[in-house]
């Protein structure tokens, strides 16, 4: 028997610090630039990445601020014979984003838009440019760029031309080698030019005037004349063709450099500035969903869809569905019935031309034999449907109980004819290596991705992931089409190129990088004399990472904070910033680092121990936390769930182990403690805290920020008014009202409308009379002992009404999410706690659960949700009872407020929280009408408000009760 050859290197088998020149290197550039350079362990521990399955650790990472600085940027490296990587949101799904190199991101500053001439329909951006920023301001003029992949809310147009990106309405537009007129680049060697079409008389001039251009045209011709009727034969004749270089731009017909570069994935150029193409926008849509058998009969109707010329079609198998639907995804009920599901957009200027193409087409479908089912979309049901298309896809990858779904066969394309039987003939070739994974993309273009179980982990297991892919790859050779149809080749498809296009051309793809970095420094071993697919693994066989006693279980991690920590797949939605409200700290300072993505890559390190030393105390690890909100809202919109609030307290809880505290933490962790004490004289506790000597000492000993204003205590707690009311036995069914610390001690006024409004629903109110805290503001300090500690005690104290099953009704979103979220995290077995997170409600859930049938408010209202609440328990039910109530409610999309308890009122935190509030929310307050209630179930959110603005905002409990005193 033949020995086997050995795997190639994984990333943790590769020396992490492998450029000897790395110091003097750093120290020129920082002399020569005007951005930012970094090359500590932890900037290169979060860049080492991207959003495939690869792992190189970087020299170092360049955040230029202008284009003088890429060039000053380059030509050190040029000094050194250091690679140079060029990078954009980092989102790139086959490797070509991670390489031993230094890295330049041009997402921070080079971001703007120079010109836009609707007139001339072009656009002049810098790369770092991202794609809905230039769509926006398109829009404004009915004008488009035309790709559209579905990270186009944080992906840049420098990352889409190097991967020659398309996205659902490539069949509007094309691919973005399509939509490129120019090209401002930057050679390895300092050359700079501008670069586009070329007619005739253009080339002969450049080639009359001498030097580098003159060669590298000279050069490039050639190869287009001499390669000629090889890329006329062996470069596939389909929509969605993005493998290899683009050498068709240098046939004599066409000669187009500026395109030619485009999806060169870095390995040739640097683009200091892109001309680009923009098209009418169609005004206005209509949406179809088909809901077929099974995905290979939706693929056999490509052909007949597409000739009611759609400008989008999308589809995905029913299984993505089922993840989605065990995850509690909202909106699947808008998804039509079947196992393959399609949908399909028409657009037009003209509302009634587009709807007609819709329905003509839903009228076709019905007369066909087994006829699908459809359905025609509103514009609010399109707008929900595109977003479970665009995220589905990943979020089901990491559904609960399913195993792990990795890129790594994910972006072929195929004649959209031939689409049918590829997909019967691939989905055999999965059941044969028993792998799972479901099919979705672009259906009219022929273009599948998939997320597959490959086990990355094991010897046999990435032996069996190689022999996949190879044969894979002559599976789609044989149907005539392209390895990749927008995610480019890096280092998933680079070694399989040749299956594609044989040793002559790529010989061809060597001549071309060799015209422009003749050095090879530029992106090495990405498309041309790539790495094996199998070599660099994120993961690998020897993946060995630490797995440390926790004190919370990671429960749907298989009790694994490594397993945790691995969860980000680099999608990089923590780096959108038009919505929602993930990640507040990114969306501020536009740093890797304040990303959930770049957080969890620092929290993958560390549990390596190979690029990030010193494990728990590591303060690189800890800087990268220290902005991070805990919001939890990266716990639902991140498509793969990583949960940074909770590791960040697990991790704060080790960083401590044996040592003090920030005095703050303790002031603020123990906050209950505090408030109760105080509750015994809040006069003299509120004079001791506003006094001028007492509040400058506080402010310096808790490192307090001297703009924020300390809550006061109320005369009278709620626990102490409630004590005083009647409560008497009389038949009507018993609820339990939370008495939260902030709701108790500061503003007791929200706790006793919620005790009205209860009563007049029918219900008695019992309010417990002990000392309780849920222990929110331990977690943001990682005291996770007396966390703990708290929750053992509120199951004790209560146990006889959680027992009995009495609803738990807390005011306090923050609050409520430790009895939905850390409750069951701490105790998973424990059969009371698993009670008590069942029969808590926010009073929107309660009162909705009930029908209740709330009083009229004839008003205007504004409505703010606190992330807790928006992540973990959702917001429907507070709107409904807003709308039932007839207030005309108005939801804004404010995200987070950045007040996030403690955080605000940190001295270092407090310029971040403040534009974090500035971003959305706090505009909107002021210029809302004085009548307007503002309304916001987060204490802290309503600190924010009054503090920034002078604008009180009340909770939905005052709401119905200023209703209830109306009626």
């Amino acid at each position: 028997m033949q020995p086997l050859t050995p795997l190639p290197l994984s990333s943790h088998a590769k020396p992490v610090d492998t450029f000897p020149q790395a110091a003097e290197l750093e120290k020129e550039l920082k002399q020569n630039i005007k951005g930012e350079v970094r090359f500590d362990r932890g900037s290169r521990a979060m860049y080492s990445t991207d959003g495939s399955n690869y792992r190189q650790v970087p020299i170092g990472l360049v955040v230029p601020r202008d284009a003088d600085d890429v060039v000053a940027a380059v030509a050190a490296c040029r000094k050194y014979g250091a690679p140079v990587l060029a990078r954009g949101a980092g989102t790139s799904l086959a490797g070509q984003c991670c390489n031993v190199a230094v890295v330049l991101d041009f997402t921070k500053y080079m971001n703007r838009i120079l010109e836009l001439d609707p007139g001339q329909r072009f656009a002049r951006v810098q790369p770092g440019v991202v794609l809905d920023t230039l769509r926006n301001q398109a829009e404004i003029h009915k004008l488009t760029f035309a790709p559209d992949p579905s990270t186009h809310n944080r992906c840049t147009i420098g990352g889409m031309i190097g991967n020659n990106s398309c996205g659902t309405h490539s069949l509007l537009g094309g691919k973005t080698v399509d939509n490129i007129e120019e090209l401002r680049i930057l050679l390895y060697d300092g050359t700079q030019m501008t670069v586009g079409p070329t007619t005739t008389d253009e080339l002969h001039s450049i080639l009359e005037q001498g030097g580098r251009r003159a060669e590298i045209y000279t050069a490039l011709r050639a190869i287009g004349d001499q390669y000629a009727d090889l890329i006329r034969a062996r470069f596939p004749q389909i929509p969605r063709r993005v493998s290899g270089y683009n050498l068709d731009e240098l046939l004599p017909e066409r000669f187009n450099v500026a395109r030619a570069l485009v999806g060169t994935e870095g390995t040739c150029v640097t683009v200091l500035e892109a001309k680009v193409k923009l098209i009418p926008s169609p005004q206005h849509r209509a949406l179809v969903g088909i809901g077929y058998h099974d995905a290979f009969v939706a693929a056999d109707d490509v052909p007949e869809i597409l000739t009611f010329q759609p400008i989008g079609f999308e589809g995905f198998e029913g299984s993505i569905v089922d993840g989605l639907r065990r995850k509690g995804a909202p909106k699947l009920e808008l998804l039509p019935e079947g196992r393959g599901i399609v949908l399909v957009e028409f657009g037009s200027d003209d509302p009634q031309h587009a709807r007609s193409r819709a329905e003509q087409l839903i009228d076709r479908l019905k007369q066909m034999p087994d006829p699908p089912n459809t359905r025609l979309y509103t514009p609010s049901e399109a707008r929900s449907v595109w977003h479970l298309r665009e995220s589905g896809p990943r979020a089901a990858a990491f559904a609960p109980g399913a195993a792990p779904q990795w890129e790594g066969w994910d972006d072929a394309a195929v004649a959209p004819e031939k689409l049918g039987s590829y997909l019967r003939d691939i989905r055999a070739l999965l059941n044969e290596y028993d792998y799972e994974g479901a099919f979705y993309g672009h259906y009219g273009h022929g273009c599948i991705h998939m997320r597959v179980s490959f086990d990355l982990q094991s010897e046999a297991g990435i032996r069996d992931y190689g022999e996949f892919v190879e044969r894979a790859a002559d599976l789609v050779v044989s149907y005539g089409g392209s390895l990749s149809g927008e995610h480019g080749d890096g280092q998933s498809r680079g070694a399989l190129l040749p299956k594609m296009f044989g040793p002559e051309l790529i010989n061809a793809f060597r001549q071309f990088k060799a015209v422009w970095d003749p050095q090879n420094r530029m992106n090495p071993h990405k498309v041309v004399d790539a790495y094996l697919p199998t070599e660099n693994l994120r993961l690998g066989a020897d993946y060995k990472p630490l797995q440390p006693k926790t004190h919370f279980k990671f429960v749907e991690d298989g009790g694994s904070f490594a397993n945790a920590a691995a969860r980000c797949i680099g999608v990089g939605t923590c780096r959108k910033q038009d919505g929602g409200s993930m990640c507040p700290s990114y969306m501020v300072t536009l740093e890797e680092e304040h990303s959930t993505r770049g957080r969890a890559h620092m929290l993958f390190e560390l549990l390596q121990g190979e690029v990030i030393d010193g494990g728990w105390k590591n303060e690189q690890v800890k800087q990268a936390l220290d902005l991070c909100l805990a919001c939890k809202a990266c716990k639902s919109e991140c498509p793969a769930n990583v949960d940074l609030a909770t590791y960040k307290a697990e991790f704060l809880s080790h960083y401590y182990e044996g040592e003090r505290r920030p005095l703050h933490a303790y002031a603020f962790g123990l906050i209950d403690r505090w408030a109760a004490l105080g509750g015994f004289a809040p006069r003299l506790a509120n004079r001791l805290s506003n006094a001028p000597r007492s509040k400058r000492w506080l402010q310096q000993k808790l490192e307090l920020a001297p703009q924020r204003e300390m809550p006061q205590l109320a005369p009278v707690s709620f626990q102490k008014w409630a004590s005083k009311q009647s409560n008497v036995k009389d038949g009507r069914p018993s609820v339990v009202l939370w008495p939260d610390t902030f709701n108790n001690y500061f503003k007791p006024e929200t706790s006793r409308a919620a005790f009205e409004v209860l009563t007049h629903a029918g219900y008695r109110v019992r309010v417990p009379r002990s000392h309780l805290c849920c222990g929110r503001p331990l977690y943001d300090f990682g005291m996770l002992d007396k966390a703990r500690q708290y929750l053992r005690r509120i199951m004790r104290v209560l146990a006889r009404e959680i027992d009995a099953g009495l609803p738990i009704v807390v005011l306090e979103p923050s609050c409520a999410s430790v009895f939905r979220d850390e409750l069951r995290n701490l105790f998973p077995d424990d059969a009371r706690a698993d009670r008590l997170r069942r029969q808590t409600f926010l009073l929107s859930e309660f009162l909705q659960q009930n029908a209740y049938q709330p009083p009229q408010l004839s008003q205007k209202v504004l409505l703010h949700g606190h992330c807790h609440h928006k992540a973990i328990m959702k917001m429907t039910e507070e709107e409904e009872v807003l709308r039932k109530m007839g207030a005309d409610l108005k939801t804004v999309d404010a995200g987070c407020c950045g007040m996030a308890g403690p955080f605000g009122f940190e001295q270092k935190k407090y310029a971040v929280s403040q534009a974090i509030g500035e971003r959305v929310l706090l505009p909107v307050v002021r210029q809302a009408e004085p009548e307007t209630l503002i309304v916001s179930d987060g204490f802290s959110c309503r600190e924010q408000i009054l503090q920034a603005t002078g604008r009180k905002a009340i909770h939905l409990a005052e709401v119905l009760q200023r209703a209830l005193h109306q009626q």
